[in-house]
């Protein structure tokens, strides 16, 4: 993908194989194979269908589905929602301070900034759970937590941290400190790793920004053209066949809104960089457009990485922060969230 800036600037997003084969042989296509198994909806309104078939199970919701075997629990989940937005708010509350500098490499510097703003209180062993080196393997997550629920001196409920890291509090015995810090894992880490990674993508995409745009249409303009979550799985369903033939009774299904974002029978100049595309839309009301979600299910986190990303960007934008000239591409690997890595940010 190119993009021509306001400044001149020519870049080139490179996507992994995969990625770009889907990009180039199947957007505008309703259904397709991915695999023996696994069928592939790009069809805005099959989507939709499939998403109101049924609710999401267990295994589907990213944050709450089972934990090393254990189920997550109805009101488990409900608490760490709150802890988490409670956290958030609390967090955009503070002032920002007139020595902070957001210039470095990008979503790397990002992600240190808003770990420390939201969790800068919480204890090492809790902190150390979003670090992004976690993200290689699922072992090496589970081998920190449980080293770090065999230290001794967990934080007290009444502890000046994070309400988030007051529920760790409350475990006692050791496997319930680990299942305690396992949630703390699946909901901190996520802010930091979402919003890093949009404002991240919305900087390669757009900056430096006409002044006039605002910024909660860079954002959506970005999330059409790099959703960090770019597909939506759904297990095998019986409910899924009766909608569509092609879909066997034993296909998984992977909806893909990276490509319905990018529909051409959906968007004009689909793969142009256009924020002002949304003057005037709601974008819980646009076919084929689900960053967060489902409208009758959108992620949990919606309400707390756009406001979130709005002053991230308002920092970098007041400070004159963009893409440093000299980049014309960066990389999107093909590893968790859908984001530009190791973008080069500095004052214009």
């Amino acid at each position: 993908m190119h993009r021509s800036g306001i400044d001149g600037s020519t870049r080139v997003t490179v996507f992994t194989p995969r990625i770009d084969e889907l990009l180039r042989t199947r957007r505008g296509e309703d259904v397709f194979r991915l695999d023996p198994g696994t069928v592939g909806i790009a069809g805005a309104t099959l989507i939709d269908e499939v998403l109101r078939s049924r609710p999401a199970n267990d295994f589907e919701r990213p944050t709450f589905k089972p934990l090393q075997g254990k189920s997550i629990s109805r009101p488990e989940s409900t608490a760490v929602m709150r802890a988490v937005s409670q956290d958030v708010r609390t967090a955009l509350k503070v002032p920002v301070e007139n020595s902070v500098d957001l210039s470095g490499e990008w979503p790397r510097t990002g992600h240190a900034y808003l770990r420390d703003l939201v969790f800068g209180a919480d204890p090492y062993r809790l902190r150390i759970l979003m670090d992004r080196k976690l993200e290689l393997t699922p072992k090496l997550t589970w081998t920190v937590i449980g080293t770090g629920a065999a230290l001794p001196g967990a934080p007290r409920p009444d502890a000046p941290v994070s309400r988030l890291a007051g529920l760790t509090a409350l475990a006692t015995s050791y496997g319930d400190r680990r299942h305690a810090m396992g949630l703390y894992r699946r909901a901190a880490a996520p802010v930091c790793f979402t919003v890093s990674t949009l404002v991240a993508n919305a900087l390669w995409l757009g900056s430096p920004f006409d002044d006039d745009v605002p910024n909660r249409h860079i954002l959506l303009e970005t999330l059409r053209l790099l959703p960090p979550s770019w597909n939506l799985l759904r297990v095998a369903s019986p409910e899924f066949h009766a909608l569509d033939s092609r879909i066997g009774v034993k296909d998984d299904v992977l909806m893909l809104p990276l490509l319905s974002h990018r529909d051409p029978g959906l968007w004009d100049e689909p793969d142009a960089f256009r924020p002002e595309r949304w003057n005037g839309v709601d974008p819980d009301h646009r076919p084929g457009y689900l960053p967060f979600g489902h409208a009758n299910e959108h992620c949990w986190g919606r309400h707390m990485v756009m406001p979130l990303a709005e002053r991230l960007l308002d920092v970098l934008r007041a400070d004159g922060l963009a893409v440093s000239p000299g980049q014309t591409s960066a990389r999107v690997p093909l590893a968790g969230l859908l984001g530009v890595a190791r973008v080069r940010v500095s004052r214009r």
